[in-house]
């Protein structure tokens, strides 16, 4: 722990203190720009002897400005950019300073994160695809932000972790939900940014995160440490050196933060307007979105991770309508923090996100689960696989991310009473409050509070700042010196255990009974009709006040496209109809598989017979087609024929190579069976045994892409 002081008070005399393992190139300053923020563009260089292919997509990490500084999404080898470099792919990094600009908005960070893609794009013009763009925890929302407002900067986009829908959760968990309610609102975030003279300190931020965990905060890390003295310190530091690298947010910043997402919930409502005026509309977004979540969370629980999802839209075919891909994967165990820093995380779905990446941007528009299965010498198709596992992604519908479980009417009109309080709150704050306090809160008063802080001190107190810390130096050089392994039945150990099981059980017993009593306080509080009606909440309105409003615009819209991709459904030639042939008979598996793909791109990147085809015509060219199907399959199938060349030879040639894509993950079910015949027949072939035998490369290169 003397370490660990030392260290904290050598990372804050960094200028750009961060916990990257990887060394990263300033491509692009924030403080440079006209309306000036404390972020910046970094490109990280390879390690020696990772291979990127330029042609491939750059991958953008954001890391999270919530009360720790930048790195998490690079803390180890392991890790999202660890993983993304491993697949080829140029990586990028977007960090922070320790204090932010004066007078810097969550809007000018955005504005500024723009920049930065833009220079990415520009950096990499024989790229296949714009920039995957991943953004961690607090930095998922506002990667969405900018995507919704910029959609034409993404080529696919990852959060991991990120609170879009706050008010999400069930009832007996996620207590951090209720935490804004029962402060009564936003005006505590004002009084401690104004005691810290327009700052917010970030340690606040860290707080709330270790309040979820009390026996892990007051026992558990300190006794993991102890018990394991001889082998665990290097992960202790390394963890703590990001754990306690605090930074601070403008006052501006954290109010939007808190009054728009947490407390009013107004991102998946469209409510969020920009300086301009414009609705930040997530509907907005065109780039196919990865929702990686975890039962395990209890910051950001599936439901805050999905539900935005309910929100936006009244079924499958809206998403499709919109021309929106999701895909979400829940884990069923890590914490909140695993999302980012485990290793097992990022071999695993992290690394599978990256290497598929391109399957997942090639999906067709709607709502699809990614499952994880390992790789294994029984694996069909295992020489398309190039990792340890087979991602495939299953077609799903609302009700599946319903069956998570979440709200209920009455549980958003309470949270919606607690928004309008909030608001009270804060106006009387301000208007009675606010000047006496900043009257009263100098720059040096301000600095004292933050040094001051509980968090803070607990790194100071045990540095050699400390003059008592001193002689631990000597003390501990002795004790390594003179160690000695006690067995593993030694009666003291054994108690020493016990006694920690124990400690530990009585503090999630804490735990369990202040989180039970909030979320009766909150609901009880909040469930009030007299409060509700106080605060205009109509106590009869029965549909979450939440929902994303419609519009008749957007109906035109689709009514347009709509007539648009009929009168293209005889337009096309070979290419056109064998997406079709891909769609009509590979939808009977209810989603794509990572073998099928890989097997696709072997099959794109061919010259014979047809023309290469990039990744974004081989994606608009299968969303196209299977819109089309999906608006009339029968004149869509029936117009395959007039499309079809002359040669009959490439005609089977073309229809052999489709038949490994559709089989590379298993034979076909008996009704896959039968679409495929319908298609042989098309295709004008006598031959239904077309396909039994695995086709030779010339073959494969027939169907072009």
């Amino acid at each position: 722990m003397r370490q660990r002081g030392n260290q904290y008070r050598e990372h804050l005399t960094k200028t750009a203190p961060h916990v990257l393992t990887f060394t990263p190139e300033i491509v692009v300053d924030g403080r440079t720009l006209d309306r000036p923020v404390n972020y910046a563009l970094v490109r990280i260089v390879p390690p020696k002897g990772t291979v990127i292919d330029e042609t491939r997509r750059a991958f953008v990490v954001i890391d999270p400005r919530a009360g720790h500084g930048p790195g998490i999404g690079g803390f180890k080898a392991d890790s999202e950019i660890g993983v993304a470099l491993k697949a080829g792919h140029p990586c990028y990094f977007v960090g922070f300073l320790p204090d932010p600009v004066e007078g810097q908005t969550i809007e000018d960070v955005a504005k500024a994160e723009a920049v930065f893609l833009e220079r990415v794009i520009a950096l990499h013009p024989e790229a296949d695809a714009k920039p995957c763009v991943i953004g961690n925890c607090q930095a998922g929302w506002a990667v969405m932000m900018l995507a919704a407002m910029r959609p034409e900067l993404f080529g696919s986009i990852i959060i991991a972790g990120a609170p879009l829908s706050y008010w999400a959760g069930v009832h007996g968990k996620n207590p951090m939900r209720y935490s804004g309610g029962l402060l009564g609102g936003s005006w505590l975030t004002a009084l401690t940014s104004d005691l810290g003279h327009g700052k917010f300190d970030g340690a606040w931020l860290v707080q709330n995160f270790e309040n979820q965990n009390p026996a892990n905060t007051l026992w558990t890390k300190q006794y993991n440490l102890y018990s394991k003295i001889d082998t665990e310190a290097p992960r202790y530091l390394g963890f703590e050196q990001w754990w306690g690298g605090h930074v601070n947010l403008n006052a501006e910043e954290i109010q939007f933060i808190v009054d728009e997402l947490f407390i009013g919930n107004n991102l998946a409502a469209g409510r969020i307007k920009t300086s301009e005026g414009t609705s930040i509309d997530l509907r907005s977004i065109r780039a196919p979105i990865v929702v990686f979540c975890s039962e395990g969370d209890n910051i950001t629980p599936p439901q805050q991770a999905l539900d935005w999802i309910l929100d936006l839209y009244d079924d499958v075919n809206e998403i499709r309508s919109h021309g929106q891909t999701i895909v979400y994967s829940v884990h069923q165990s890590v914490g909140h923090l695993g999302i980012f820093v485990s290793a097992g995380v990022a071999r695993k779905e992290h690394g599978e996100f990256s290497s598929n990446i391109d399957l997942i941007d090639a999906l067709p528009p709607g709502l699809y689960e990614a499952i994880f299965e390992p790789r294994t010498p029984e694996t069909i198709g295992g020489d398309f696989v190039t990792g340890d596992w087979v991602m495939r992604c299953e077609a799903r519908t609302l009700d599946d991310i319903r069956a998570l479980g979440g709200n209920d009417a009455a549980d958003d009109r309470r949270f919606a009473t607690a928004a309008r309080v909030s608001e009270n709150n804060l106006a009387l704050y301000r208007t009675l409050f606010q000047p006496m306090v900043r009257a009263f809160a100098p720059q040096a008063m301000a600095n004292q509070m933050q040094q001051l802080h509980p968090l803070r001190l607990q790194y100071e107190l045990f540095s050699d700042a400390n003059p008592f810390m001193r002689f631990v130096s000597d003390f501990a050089a002795k004790a390594r010196d003179d160690r000695h392994t006690v067995a593993e039945d030694n009666p003291f150990l054994q108690l020493e255990q016990l006694v920690s099981k124990r400690i530990v059980a009585s503090l999630d017993a804490w735990r369990e009974t202040t989180e039970a009593l909030a979320e009766a306080t909150f609901l009880s509080v909040y469930g009030s009709p007299v409060l509700q009606a106080a605060v205009g909440i109509d106590p009869a309105y029965e549909r979450p006040a939440r929902r994303a409003g419609k519009t008749e615009l957007h109906r035109e819209v689709v009514q347009a496209r709509i007539a648009e991709l009929k009168s293209q459904i005889s337009a096309g030639g070979l290419r056109e109809c064998l997406a079709r042939a891909l769609l009509y008979v590979g939808t009977v598996r209810g989603g794509a598989d990572e073998r099928g793909f890989a097997a696709i791109r072997r099959m794109r990147s061919a010259t014979d017979d047809l023309p290469p085809i990039t990744l974004g015509e081989f994606k608009t060219l299968i969303r196209e087609q299977f819109l089309m199907l999906l608006i009339d399959q029968d004149a869509t199938l029936q117009s395959i024929p007039a499309m079809l060349p002359a040669d009959l030879e490439l005609r089977q040639r073309s229809l052999q190579a489709l038949r490994e894509v559709l089989t590379a993950a298993g034979e076909l079910s008996d009704v896959g069976e039968e679409r495929w015949r319908r298609i042989v027949a098309l295709f004008g072939i006598d031959d239904p045994a077309i396909g039994a035998q695995r086709p030779k490369a010339k073959l494969v290169k027939a169907a072009g892409g």
